[in-house]
């Protein structure tokens, strides 16, 4: 029975009814195979080359765990990195132990590289052309004339996850320059600002992308008295289906995507604008699956088997 080791935070944080860790986890043992589970603590290196201290998981009915063991990381054909965002210095080490596994065959998803390199704000920036007016910047200055010529704008952490810490702010406001002096951190800390789109009150769509394909989306609608729509911080899910516009997005971004091996990718589009690309663990699996009917996780698992066959 071939094995999926699946790096997380700790199970019992994880919620099934939530978790699209869980999600494809659950998917990968209808798919026949072995899940196991561990924490970035538990990677290691030794004379052996990579190791993990893992545990076999039964994800239904959630959860049951088995003997944890010290087994070299390629006894792990996959390797789903899906440890929740800060992407700390322990993270960044956490890739370059898996990217040493790599080197002995074993695919990781996300590749470690481009984990490291696809800053889930400043990823988004490969593709200029297909965002709202943006810049980023440490400089009070150069965000304020920013500010003063949109007007009205979206202040980003580059570092943040679910809209926490997102902030929007007049260009005319008195105490705008002791706000962007706060969030660089006297300008030693560069942020994200954007032209504020008023479309937002819409929705914010989450397009998951497996392969540099969208298999599913929802739209996600802020609660009253926010612009944001994170789930996190309160937005409501509903159905929808991708326009025309979000499908070119996804036609460029995919091969992109896959060339990068980003093979589990979750997409931000407000309006007609790319907002953000999420590597890291993007979630959304459950409400698509709820919402939209759509088998995600299991669909998920069959193109995963399928770009083994085509690599084969």
């Amino acid at each position: 029975m071939a094995r999926q080791l699946f790096v997380v935070d700790p199970v019992e944080r994880l919620r099934p009814e939530k978790d699209s860790s869980v999600a494809l986890m659950q998917a990968a043992e209808r798919a026949g195979e072995q899940v196991w589970v561990c924490c970035i603590a538990d990677l290691a290196f030794s004379a052996d080359g990579p190791l993990v201290r893992a545990q076999p998981i039964t994800t239904t009915p959630w959860f049951e765990l088995g003997e944890q063991q010290w087994l070299p990381l390629r006894q792990f054909p996959k390797v789903w990195m899906r440890k929740d965002p800060p992407v700390d210095e322990a993270y960044i080490y956490a890739t370059q132990l898996l990217e040493l596994a790599e080197r002995q065959g074993v695919q990781v998803l996300n590749r470690p590289a481009s984990l490291r390199a696809w800053n889930e704000k400043l990823g988004a920036l490969r593709f200029p052309h297909l965002m709202a007016p943006t810049m980023v910047s440490s400089q009070v200055d150069a965000l304020a004339a920013f500010a003063e010529t949109h007007s009205d704008v979206v202040l980003k952490p580059l570092g943040g996850k679910a809209g926490q810490g997102v902030i929007r702010a007049n260009g005319a406001g008195p105490g705008l320059a002791a706000l962007l002096e706060l969030v660089t951190q006297q300008q030693q800390l560069p942020v994200m600002i954007q032209a504020f789109l008023p479309v937002v009150c819409a929705g914010d769509k989450r397009i998951l992308l497996v392969d540099g394909m969208p298999l599913g989306a929802i739209n996600r609608i802020p609660k009253a008295g926010d612009f944001r729509s994170n789930l996190a911080v309160g937005g409501a899910p509903e159905p929808t289906e991708l326009t025309a516009r979000e499908n070119e997005i996804c036609a460029e971004l995919g091969p992109a995507l896959r060339a990068a091996g980003l093979f589990f990718v979750g997409i931000d589009v407000i309006g007609d604008y790319l907002s953000e690309i999420n590597v890291t663990s993007p979630t959304g699996v459950r409400e698509v699956e709820r919402l939209g009917g759509i088998p995600l996780a299991d669909l998920t698992q069959q193109q995963l088997l399928k770009t083994d066959l085509q690599q084969g």
